[in-house]
């Protein structure tokens, strides 16, 4: 027998791993509703024709071999151009790294960062991946908490808190996957406070930087010029290309991380580069039309207030409403549920919706939640949630309750 690295136990993926009984039951059959990947183009969403054709014009022109290791230098100039009309300072096209994705970025800044042992403050519930690369890398992720009462914002006190001697970084999510919220001004104001005081490295995921209905995003590196900050960014969501690996990271306020900047540059030389034509898309997409957009986000939102609505109205259910993205977290407060992952397989089983569970994000001790991608049409959605409603109904009914009222009480929108 050959075992595997021990560190491996604890790479875990919620997203992924509950597809595994769907498609056991989609082999007997059944029909399942997605409701579980962040991916539009699985849905009625399509990339744009211009970034498109930027690809198959750099193929037919014979861009197909290795790309330099950090970009093509086309991408890089447009990236950095991009930071600046964002409001982020000083950054050229040598502070960037094209990426296949977001995630290999994440991957290259943390590996060039981190000794095994020491941690990064995430964000809590947050996106799965960031756990399974500190586990890959034998560091720690060391979890703070988005308030769900206060529109899963932060409290800037705990993650103060948190911080030890090992610690080397903050990771945020901002627009949040797997909430939706958006962090405001004073927040990341607070936030870069401690990782000034604290020595810091602040890595922010802005990859739903676009996706926003009433509130405005601000980027965190366009708040401080004395803090280390690496923004991660790419081509998947806001601009439909999530099969096409197209990411990035740039380096703000560089000069800080001179010896951190170098590490990354020689990762990324050692695993020679990103797919190489569908870099020749980052300046046509950053720079060209962006009709998709609004249009995107005019269907979203009429799916978002779908969602809001339907999942507020079921007893023992309740939702923030999203402020960004396609992602929101509905809370559990239903006599008899304890372990999140077993509603959402039991739904899936009897009904044929598929959610996350929230504990696969990770949630506040003694709650229990399931992540709901609201990018169907609408129609899909309504099918999802009047199965889940029947199913609720059923299995705990509103006698359950004490004194026959909801057991909850519907969250304030915010972020």
């Amino acid at each position: 027998m050959i075992r595997a690295a021990r560190h491996i136990e604890n790479v875990r993926y919620a997203i992924r791993n509950v597809v595994a009984e769907a498609c056991r039951l989609e082999a007997q059959g059944r029909r399942i509703l997605f409701l579980n990947i962040g991916d539009p183009l699985k849905f009625d969403f399509r990339t744009p024709p211009h970034l498109i054709e930027a690809v198959h014009r750099a193929m037919r022109e014979g861009h197909n071999g290795y790309a330099p290791s950090a970009g093509i230098p086309a991408a890089r100039e447009a990236i950095a151009r991009e930071a600046t009309r964002c409001g982020i300072p000083g950054v050229t096209p040598s502070d960037v790294v094209v990426t296949s994705g977001a995630s290999e970025a994440l991957e290259l800044a943390l590996t060039a960062l981190l000794e095994p042992g020491e941690s990064v403050l995430l964000p809590c519930p947050g996106y799965p991946l960031y756990n399974a690369l500190m586990a890959k890398l034998s560091t720690q992720g060391v979890p703070y908490s988005l308030d769900e009462e206060n529109g899963w914002s932060l409290d800037l006190e705990e993650i103060d808190a948190r911080c030890t001697p090992g610690t080397r970084a903050l990771l945020l999510c901002n627009p949040n996957n797997p909430t939706g919220s958006v962090l405001d001004r004073k927040a990341l104001e607070g936030l870069l406070e401690i990782a000034r005081r604290r020595g810091l490295v602040i890595l922010s995921d802005e990859i739903y930087d676009k996706l926003l209905y009433d509130k405005t995003h601000t980027p965190t590196a366009s708040l401080a010029t004395d803090v280390p900050i690496i923004t991660f960014g790419g081509l998947s969501k806001a601009y439909l290309a999530c099969g096409w690996r197209v990411g990035w990271l740039f380096f703000c306020n560089s000069h800080l991380m001179p010896e951190l900047k170098s590490a990354v540059m020689r990762l990324a030389d050692a695993r020679l580069c990103s797919p190489a034509p569908q870099q020749y898309a980052i300046a046509p997409a950053l720079e060209g039309p962006q009709d998709h957009i609004p249009e995107m986000m005019k269907r979203l939102r009429s799916r978002r207030d779908l969602m809001v609505h339907r999942i507020n109205a079921i007893p023992g259910l309740s939702v923030v409403e999203p402020a960004a993205a396609f992602y929101a977290m509905a809370r559990l407060q239903l006599p008899g549920v304890t372990d999140d992952e077993q509603f959402v397989l039991s739904l899936l089983r009897e009904t044929g919706v598929l959610f996350v569970h929230g504990s696969g994000f990770g949630q506040k001790a003694g709650t229990n939640h399931f992540r709901v991608v609201f990018l169907p049409p609408e129609d899909i959605l309504t099918t999802a949630f009047d199965r889940l409603e029947a199913f609720v109904r059923e299995h705990h009914p509103l006698s359950s309750y004490s004194n026959g009222s909801h057991a909850y009480v519907p969250h304030s929108s915010g972020g």
